[in-house]
């Protein structure tokens, strides 16, 4: 089954200058999850802009300046001085963890390499 990631405000508001904070509530959080944060200015592609462990842990950032929250079920991506080039869509993306029974797919690769 799918979890979804949901915004927690569909549009946020701020002062230049001022932080900046996005969040998405995620009800699922497992240890091995992944996210991946993106911007889309308007009329572009998506950008994207971060991604993180759910330690909070950073693996890849396109972009100074961010940083990530996690907390037990909700994510946050902070821009810690906010800008006009900031208005934009932003998505947060999950790779979640895998689960399953790798005795079993051994079996059936070796099973197939043996003929």
């Amino acid at each position: 089954m799918c979890e979804e990631l949901k915004a927690v405000s569909t549009e946020v508001n701020t002062l230049t200058g001022d932080t900046l904070t996005l969040s998405y509530n995620y009800n699922k959080i497992s240890s091995g999850d992944y996210f991946y944060w993106y911007k889309q200015d308007p009329g572009k592609a998506p950008e994207f802009l971060i991604s993180h462990s759910t330690s909070g842990d950073v693996g890849e950032a396109a972009v100074d300046g961010l940083k990530i929250n996690v907390k037990t079920n909700q994510l946050q991506m902070i821009i810690s001085s906010a800008a006009l080039s900031h208005s934009a869509v932003y998505y947060c993306a999950v790779r979640p963890t895998v689960t399953a029974n790798t005795q079993s797919l051994y079996n059936n690769l070796t099973a197939a390499h043996s003929h």
